[in-house]
């Protein structure tokens, strides 16, 4: 035998027993967000982990808040076994839509589930005074008798450099620009706070709580102040380097002229397709300001008659969504829009005009629906996987 195999030895590995124990925690934490309340032992018999490892993994777990026991239901004889449940009564995460006209607050257990009404507030004026309402808001809702606040997870539209978690720029929320909205709440609230771009919060939305459960390549167009759109590529959000990709509002519809956009530039898809498009058309009918709130309800209650214009916007929003389909190829498109509920047929107007555009291959493999998620939703979405992350890291 040479002297090279005589020193052979068993592999040496490089996995730390705390690094097992957080991999266990988070399968224990999958699955009860998979499968709602089990048992230890149903747990374990799913999972494949041993009793004794299930009863460590949910022993931290419980410790950090993110489950809780629920009352077992009951049965003929014996003792029930308590259930396990993320966490609904005793803890809550709390959501925030930073949006143009107003801004809304949700409060969630762990299974994303809201508690109550969704509170609007109209959007400041100015940073300081957005940050101090905002905080003021979600006072309130830390005030709950017996109720742990775990977490805030904050939605800003227009460009979010993910890596410094701040505003780049918002064309429709320019106060935001080189903020940080989710550092300086958290500074104020002295609990933990994310920021995500908000099309990245409604795709978010869509595959947690919407019609995305189980897919791992669709889109979501967010059709709103302005044009925006996320992707799910693979199970994960397409972000580009810094968090910037998916501007797709800011893409040229009209070569040569068109209006000015908020970005600076002439022409942009959201200046032709959006809400704020079809408010710029009815303040010229109305001869005065509207904005982005009150023209959907002008449009609704048929104040003002929009129906040439929204054939319009159905026009340029189906440039987009093509656009959307022949270079990402999804299974799903989501449109995400205020302007579906003026005219019932406009999302249908919207598809015929995508397949007219879109390369028939791809178009054929792909439906494009109504969202179902909202942005704040997509927060608290944002803020639960978070927290999950910081107490059971995922290895890649």
């Amino acid at each position: 035998m040479s002297s090279t195999a005589s020193r052979t030895t068993a592999p040496v590995t490089t996995i730390r027993p705390a690094v097992v124990g957080k991999l266990n925690e988070r399968q224990v934490l999958r699955l009860l967000q998979t499968r709602g309340q089990m048992s230890r032992a149903e747990v374990a018999r799913e999972s494949g982990l041993s009793a004794p490892t299930v009863s460590k993994a949910v022993a931290s777990l419980l410790k950090a808040g993110l489950l809780e026991e629920a009352e077992a239901p009951e049965l003929a004889r014996g003792r029930p076994a308590p259930r396990l449940r993320l966490a609904t009564s005793s803890a809550q995460v709390l959501g925030i839509a930073i949006d143009v006209g107003h801004c809304e607050v949700v409060s969630a257990g762990l299974d994303g589930v809201l508690h109550g009404e969704t509170l609007k507030i109209p959007t400041p004026e100015s940073y300081p005074e957005l940050i101090a309402t905002l905080s003021e808001t979600v006072h309130k809702l830390m005030a709950k008798p017996g109720m742990t606040t775990l977490g805030c997870g904050v939605s800003l539209p227009g460009l979010v450099d993910f890596r410094k978690a701040r505003g780049v720029l918002s064309p429709n929320v320019p106060m935001t620009d080189g903020h940080a909205p989710a550092v300086d709440l958290a500074a104020k609230l002295g609990i933990e706070c994310m920021l995500l771009q908000e099309s990245h919060a409604l795709c978010l939305a869509e595959r947690h709580y919407g019609l995305a459960r189980g897919l791992e390549n669709f889109a979501v167009v967010d059709v709103g102040a302005g044009v925006g759109l996320g992707l799910m590529v693979g199970g994960r959000l397409l972000k580009g380097h810094s968090g910037l990709a998916g501007e797709i509002g800011h893409m040229t519809a009209i070569a040569n002229g068109g209006r000015r956009c908020g970005c600076g530039n002439f022409g942009c898809l959201e200046t032709v397709a959006s809400d704020s498009a079809l408010a710029y058309h009815a303040g010229k009918k109305l001869n005065r300001a509207v904005n982005v709130d009150e023209v959907i309800e002008l449009a609704k209650t048929g104040v003002v008659e929009l129906s040439a214009e929204l054939q319009e916007i159905a026009g340029y929003l189906a440039i987009g969504v093509a656009a959307v389909v022949n270079l990402f190829n999804p299974e799903v498109v989501f449109i995400h829009s205020p302007l579906l509920d003026i005219d019932p047929g406009l999302l249908a107007r919207v598809v015929e005009g995508v397949g007219q555009r879109a390369l028939p291959p791809s178009f054929t493999e792909c439906r494009i629906l109504r969202a179902e998620g909202s942005k704040c939703q997509g927060a608290v979405a944002g803020i639960i996987q978070h927290l999950t992350d910081a107490v059971a890291p995922e290895v890649v």
